[in-house]
């Protein structure tokens, strides 16, 4: 059922349990995108029904949040239960509007348990909110990239291009050793340099036999 691609090998024991999680971003439009995520935990064929040919799915949760860009600010919250172990499971369900109007950004994690943490919430749904809030941080990325690239934007003002820029670029601070606020990456933003580009992105345009510069164009 899974992508075993994911692990290039597997040791020799039989599987017992899967858990896969999933997270993708839409782009709704230049100041809103839709993060979706999905927990599922999954019993190989046979181990809990004898002679059953197809695994069990005992969760499969799906978490929709409309998020507002570059503030991360949570506008709609939903949450669903496509597979559950008990009845009671979905009563916890509407609890998850308390998630809008929240920053998906700085303190998100702390907030999720206050709120969702022990007998409050699901743990299956609060692991997911953790594992989407990163997911959250870098569409910022990609929803800087396809901006830049838009007529409205190429118009603006050198000025007005870098304030925005750092107001994008403003959730990462802190986020990891390399984003340190006093670091050199977050002095490179601040001073209107262009950061290193992403190593995926230099191999991959290697790859395609293409000059590095195509990564810069039109991005500045």
């Amino acid at each position: 059922m899974f992508n075993n691609k994911l692990f290039p090998t597997e040791p020799n024991y039989p599987v017992i349990h899967t858990r896969q999680y999933q997270v993708k971003a839409y782009r709704m439009s230049d100041q809103q995108f839709l993060l979706r995520g999905c927990v599922v935990d999954e019993k190989p064929a046979g181990l809990y029904i004898e002679n059953d040919p197809d695994p069990v799915w005992m969760h499969h949760m799906i978490v929709d949040l409309e998020i507002v860009y570059p503030t991360f600010l949570i506008e709609k919250a939903s949450v669903e239960f496509k597979n559950h172990p008990h009845l009671s499971c979905t009563n916890i369900t509407d609890h998850y509007k308390k998630l809008e109007g929240m920053s998906i950004a700085r303190g998100f994690n702390a907030k999720v348990r206050e709120l969702f943490g022990s007998s409050r919430g699901c743990t299956h749904i609060g692991a997911l909110l953790a594992a989407m809030a990163p997911v959250a941080i870098q569409t910022g990325w990609s929803m800087r990239v396809s901006s830049v690239t838009d007529s409205d934007a190429l118009a603006k003002s050198p000025e007005d291009f870098q304030e925005q820029r750092i107001k994008q670029f403003a959730s990462t601070v802190n986020t990891c050793h390399v984003w340190d606020e006093y670091g050199e990456m977050v002095a490179k933003v601040r001073s209107g340099e262009e950061i290193e580009m992403p190593i995926p992105v230099v191999l991959r345009l290697r790859e395609l036999g293409r000059d590095e510069t195509d990564w810069l164009a039109g991005r500045k």
